[in-house]
């Protein structure tokens, strides 16, 4: 079976300023995300797609790749360019990255 290849990086390779795109549901970010992420999660994404910035690439995270990879997919399709964060909001955490509550304090996964 042929599976389409999506763009991806790891965390080291996203950058400072990028649009970052957390996907991930409503619970997951409470929890804690990047504090410039934009939040659309994956079950609202084709409704909600018009508040995406016009920024590329698009930074698309979740909590280990998997749900982000197919938004990265959907938005390729659509013609945008986009990349998955691989090992998603884990990762994120496990390198260091700052992450926030979403009262906005700073914390660790």
């Amino acid at each position: 079976m042929f599976q389409q290849s999506v763009p991806t990086v790891d965390i080291a390779s996203v950058p400072a300023d990028a649009v970052l795109l957390d996907v991930r549901e409503q619970d997951e970010w409470d929890a804690g995300h990047a504090a410039s992420a934009l939040h659309i999660p994956m079950s609202e994404f084709v409704a909600r797609i018009g508040e995406l910035p016009e920024a590329e690439p698009l930074y698309v995270v979740c909590r280990v790749g998997g749900r982000s990879a197919q938004v990265v997919q959907y938005l390729v399709g659509q013609g945008r360019q986009a990349v998955n964060v691989d090992g998603g909001m884990l990762a994120w955490d496990a390198a260091g990255r700052a992450l926030v509550s979403e009262q906005g304090d700073a914390f660790v996964l």
